[in-house]
């Protein structure tokens, strides 16, 4: 490095992409005075179904109540058990808690870092009795093998849940995620390939499960004006709404600069000391996160900086070694070395052809 060289981060490891249009629409929200319960939440839910090619759009207040409500709507709860993964942010295994049932946790594939069928499979039979759901992430924006999951959940008569949080704009054989489980669930949080601030949304093809999340995140509401459970305040305003339709319609020009800017990056890796991430044959990656593997990474992290470039872990601890995890006694190895091997550097659609040149230069630089 010369002295002229950036020595702090200026390329941020997230950026939201919201312009103009956004605005706009957010603006005539505020002064129509219809800040909630209005026609633009409806719309969005409408919307984001046409996009994931499913029934229902459910829109919700974050990721995490997104999670909640479908898992709620699934009549999953206390008694029941979910496998699901250890390598996600912790709000996938809170979920699950916040319903009252337990997480089962089953480890990864190394090289997607999404769950492992066999594991869960063989978690799930030596569950005592049985499995109630199977909760499976699309970590960083790659499909998790869903047809082989639910070949697992249809054999152990379990529910299949997708944690879309990561992976707007991902394909698995050609069709959306979010469209082949019995739910899927999205965030729509700042860092997101789409945002509305904060949100989220569910989408389904069950028109039972569609009616009863409906009815969850609005205290239990029924069709007919009364109340026919114990629900929650989940509901989306309509200036996140009004954001999200937006974005919805840059969606896949904000995934496709996040492809080009990954395929750059791993044509720039060369050599050993990274490795870069896979994408499945069968698999549209996403690349919420563009997420390299190294033996050392805070060398990685640090030679970075000298070019100028942000980067984080996601994530440095498992789930089940989490303190809010404590007594949780299971070993999962592949989780464990990804959670000490694992660094993702920027690659939303907000950097700069210099960004991405520096990232590149850098990557290069480190793994020859």
């Amino acid at each position: 490095m010369t002295d002229t060289q950036l020595q702090e981060p200026t390329v941020s490891i997230a950026s939201p992409a919201v312009g103009r249009e956004e605005i706009h629409k957010v603006h005539e929200v505020l002064r129509s005075g219809r800040l909630s319960g209005g026609e633009a939440v409806d719309a969005f839910g409408s919307e984001f179904a046409d996009y994931c090619d499913v029934a229902h759009g459910i829109p919700t207040s974050n990721g995490t109540t997104a999670l909640h409500a479908a898992l709620a709507a699934l009549d999953i709860g206390p008694g029941d058990t979910v496998v699901t993964t250890p390598f996600s942010f912790i709000a996938t295994a809170n979920a699950i808690r916040h319903v009252g049932a337990e997480p089962l946790f089953a480890d990864i594939d190394p090289e997607t870092y999404n769950l492992d069928p066999d594991r869960v499979d063989a978690v799930a039979a030596d569950a005592a009795d049985g499995v109630d759901a199977i909760l499976a992430v699309h970590l960083y924006g790659c499909p998790a093998p869903v047809s082989e999951l639910q070949s697992v959940a249809d054999r152990h008569d379990a529910a299949l849940v997708e944690d879309c949080a990561q992976a707007h704009g991902a394909t698995y054989r050609g069709d959306p995620v979010g469209s082949f489980g019995d739910a899927g669930c999205f965030s729509f949080y700042p860092t997101k390939n789409m945002t509305t601030g904060e949100g989220g949304m569910v989408v389904t093809d069950r028109d039972d499960v569609a009616q009863r999340c409906h009815s969850f995140i609005d205290h239990g509401r029924s069709p007919d004006g009364g109340h026919e459970r114990v629900g929650h305040n989940f509901r989306m305003t309509d200036i996140c709404a009004a954001l999200g339709r937006v974005q919805l319609s840059k969606l896949d020009d904000f995934v496709a600069a996040r492809r080009e800017n990954a395929a750059q990056f791993d044509d720039a890796i060369d050599g050993d000391a990274i490795q870069p991430p896979v994408e499945p044959a069968d698999c549209r990656h996403a690349y919420h996160q563009y997420t390299v593997r190294t033996a050392d990474r805070a060398a990685l992290a640090d030679h970075l900086a000298d070019y100028g470039v942000d980067s984080a872990v996601y994530y440095p601890t498992p789930i089940h070694e989490e303190p809010a995890y404590d007594g949780f006694d299971v070993q999962l190895p592949a989780a464990e070395r990804a959670a000490s091997e694992v660094l993702s550097v920027p690659v939303h659609p907000e950097l700069s052809p210099r960004d991405v040149r520096s990232i590149s230069l850098a990557l290069t630089e480190y793994s020859t």
